[in-house]
C-alpha cells in the first residue's frame, strides 16, 4: 500500500501560485514571485511542497487530440454485472490501463463508471469496445456518445480562498 502524503494547509500564496500554474506550468518562477509578491527562492519551495504533498500531481503538456490524428472523443457509460471489490478493481485497472481512455470515473447512479475516450477512428472505437467492453464477462452493457465538439475542455480546478485544512 503506497504510503500516505502528509496533509498541507493553503494559504492565499499557494493558492495564487497554483492558479498560475494551472493556466501555464511553464512560467518561469521569477515571474510567479512578482505575480504574488513572492521570492523565486520562495516560489520554489512551495512548488516543491505542493509537489511532495500531491496537491500538484503532475506537470504535464496538453496536447490537441486532433493534432495527433486522434480526432474522435467518446464518453461511455458503462454497467457492470456485479459490483463486488474484487470486479470493482479489476475494472478500474483494465480502463486505466487503456491509453485511449483519457479519464475513468467510478460514478453513482444507473451507470457504474464514465470513460473519457480519445480515438484516431471509429473502427479504432469498434476494436476497443471488444477488448474493454465484449470481452469482459462483467461488463452488463455501454452506451457511447460522440462528442461532435470539443467546447471546454480541461482539468482546472477553481481555487478560492476557503481551503479545507
Amino acid at each position: 500500500m503506497a504510503k500516505p502524503l502528509p496533509q498541507i494547509d493553503l494559504d492565499s500564496f499557494d493558492l495564487a501560485i497554483l492558479a498560475i500554474l494551472q493556466k501555464d506550468n511553464a512560467t518561469p518562477q521569477r515571474l510567479i514571485g512578482e505575480a504574488v509578491n513572492l521570492s523565486a527562492p520562495a516560489v520554489q519551495r512551495r512548488i516543491k511542497r505542493l509537489e511532495e504533498t500531491g496537491v500538484i500531481q503532475a506537470n504535464v503538456a496538453i496536447v490537441d487530440p486532433t493534432k495527433v490524428g486522434q480526432a474522435i472523443t467518446i464518453f461511455v457509460e458503462v454497467e457492470v454485472v456485479s459490483e463486488t471489490a474484487a470486479l470493482l478493481d479489476a475494472a478500474k485497472r483494465e480502463f486505466s490501463a487503456a491509453p485511449e481512455v483519457q479519464q475513468c470515473y467510478y460514478v453513482t447512479g444507473e451507470a457504474d463508471f464514465i470513460l473519457v475516450i480519445t480515438v484516431a477512428t471509429m473502427a479504432d472505437y469498434e476494436a476497443l469496445t471488444r477488448r474493454l467492453f465484449f470481452a469482459n464477462n462483467n461488463v452488463k452493457k455501454f452506451r457511447t456518445f460522440v462528442a461532435m465538439d470539443r467546447v471546454k475542455v480541461g482539468l482546472g480546478v477553481p481555487l478560492t480562498t476557503a481551503v479545507p485544512a
